[in-house]
This record gives structure tokens, sequence and C-alpha cells, in this order.
């Protein structure tokens, strides 16, 4: 079933929509080389250190890109979330005109600047990596939030995060899609 919006897109947009929604999975193809950046990572955000959090958040999606053999992005780290009366910016995906990618996430809560938990940041990280696989790898431009996309995202993450994976699958009250 298709999310809100989907009745005010074109028909080509609709089109791509239902293309994303079909595709529940992306197989990295080097994710074993790239799990040991997954801590490193999660130590750095408890730290609290931003510039090491962007160089291993640009480590892990250049690593991402590399495996596709795709034009990389640009990785910024910023600090305190934007927010406005409703909710907080985690992350956004942005492409320039001249086509170069940029992938900025929010390492820090809006309300009180507390570091983000680590789940939230990389799959927030992974989420925008997400959006660049469909524009560059996937021809789903304009890249929507569908269901088939949120099933993109947890893929990367349970591939990345092992012990997450095990966990969702030992879940007796989770169920999973056969292309799951």
């Amino acid at each position: 079933m298709p999310f809100h919006y989907y009745q005010r897109l074109s028909a080509p947009e609709q089109a791509i929509y239902r293309r994303s929604d079909e595709l529940h999975v992306v197989k990295l193809p080097n994710y074993l080389a790239l799990r040991p950046i997954v801590p490193e990572l999660g130590a750095a955000l408890e730290q609290g250190d931003r510039r090491l959090v962007q160089v291993l958040a640009a480590r892990l999606v250049d690593g991402i890109t590399a495996g596709f053999d795709l034009p990389g992005t640009t990785v910024e780290v910023l600090e305190i979330r934007p927010k406005d009366r409703r909710a907080e910016l985690h992350g956004l995906y942005t492409v320039s005109a001249d086509g170069r990618a940029r992938i900025s996430v929010w390492m820090r809560t809006a309300e009180h600047g507390r570091v983000v938990a680590f789940r939230t940041f990389l799959r927030t990280l992974l989420h925008e990596v997400c959006h660049h696989l469909d524009v560059a790898l996937l021809d789903l431009a304009p890249s929507f939030h569908t269901a088939g996309f949120y099933r993109r995202e947890s893929s990367l993450f349970h591939q990345l995060v092992p012990e997450a994976a095990r966990a969702y699958a030992r879940a007796p009250y989770l169920r999973r899609s056969p292309a799951s």
C-alpha cells in the first residue's frame, strides 16, 4: 500500500515509486571489509569527537560506494540538529547542480545537545546512503520514502551490524517477508 503522498505524484514519479517499493535488499559486495569501521564509528561518536566521526562516516560511505563502483559523496557530520516546531532534522541527502552528492548528518540532539544514540546515528547515515544508491545505482531518481526504501536501508544496517541481524532473526514476534 503506497504512502499518503503517492496520489500527488506525477505518472512517471508513481512508476519510480512502485519500482522503489518492489526492491527490498541492497547487497553490499564488500560488507565484511566495512564491518570493522562500525565499532570505531560508535566509539568516536560516544566520545563526541565530531572530526573523527566525520572521518569514519566518510570512510564507511566511501567503502559502500566503492563496492558498487559509484561516484563518491561528500560526507559532512554536523553538531546540533536543526529543529522547527514539529521535528528535528537527522540527515540530509542533496545533489548539486553539477551532480555532486552530499550527505549531511547531525550528531547531537536539538533539545539538549546530547550525542545521539549510535544505532540512530548509523541508521540515519545509512538512510542517506540509501538515497544515494537509489539515485546513482538503482536509477530511482527522485528517491522516495517507500516501504521498499526502508527495507533497503534496513538491509544495509543488518549487513554491517551482524548482531542486529541475528537478533532480528531470533525475534519470534517479527514477521519477515521472503524478500527481506
